[in-house]
């Protein structure tokens, strides 16, 4: 099962989109800069980042990529949503 279909299950995708937040200023994108990278608009793109759209499955895959997210990463951002909601 892939990542995005497990996160679609948890109903969680807002939290991972926090993350994607969290890991694009650590790398000082810009809103901007990640819009251009993806070839959406800015407006479409913020509206992703303050969590009031659902990027589509190809541009959250992309965004995941150009972030450098790792499997690993992903794993342990999950298990801590998890513990944190069933602890």
């Amino acid at each position: 099962m892939s990542i995005f279909i497990f996160l679609l299950l948890c109903n969680n995708v807002y939290g991972y989109l926090l993350m994607t937040k969290e890991k694009r200023k650590l790398k000082n994108y810009t809103q901007e800069n990640i819009a251009d990278m993806l070839n959406i608009s800015l407006r479409q793109y913020v509206r992703i980042d303050k969590e009031e759209d659902l990027p589509r499955r190809d541009v959250l895959e992309n965004l995941i990529a150009m972030l450098d997210l790792t499997d690993k990463e992903i794993g342990e951002y999950i298990r801590g949503i998890v513990n944190n909601k069933y602890a």
